[in-house]
């Protein structure tokens, strides 16, 4: 795609909301996207988009102050809800109990629901209990590795292989 107002590539998209239900769209190339977006006075300084764009992804999470429900932690798994924030991944299946408050309106804002109503997995674990189980022993079993503690490290070993030879995997 073209630039709108030249002949160079379109490397930014932007859309404008006039109102409530209108847009307009714009493709310019990094010189009349800087055009486009700076008042003309600060045109001629301001730095490339790229930079911009740069600042815009990397500011958002060094401005936000951490709030007290960032720093709790799974007692399972060790994951704290600032590092789900930032990865969008849970650790356990016990996560969604420690940070009920913070992930309810999160999974009723993306989903509409808060809970499953369609298909299981196959492979799905049927006794929760051991799944707790086997990632508190596999979260050990680093722990004993990095201490380089190989005893401890081979009996966690074998406690894991037993469960899940238990479960059927």
């Amino acid at each position: 795609m073209q630039c709108q107002k030249c002949a160079k590539p379109a490397t930014f998209h932007i859309t404008d909301i006039i109102e409530k239900g209108k847009h307009r769209e714009y493709h310019f190339c990094d010189e009349h996207a800087r055009q486009h977006l700076a008042p003309p006075e600060e045109a001629l300084e301001a730095p490339s988009m790229s930079e911009i764009a740069k600042k815009l992804v990397s500011q958002p999470a060094s401005l936000r102050e951490p709030s007290p429900a960032d720093k709790q932690v799974c007692p399972v798994c060790q994951i704290t809800f600032l590092e789900f924030r930032n990865s969008g991944r849970l650790g356990c299946p016990y996560d969604y109990e420690v940070f009920r408050e913070e992930l309810m309106p999160l999974l009723e804002n993306i989903h509409g629901e808060t809970r499953h109503s369609g298909k299981v997995p196959r492979r799905a674990p049927r006794n929760t209990q051991q799944q707790t189980t086997l990632i508190q022993l596999r979260n050990e079993l680093k722990r004993a590795v990095a201490a380089e503690d190989y005893e401890a490290a081979a009996r966690l070993r074998d406690q894991i292989k037993t469960i899940e030879k238990e479960q059927g995997r």
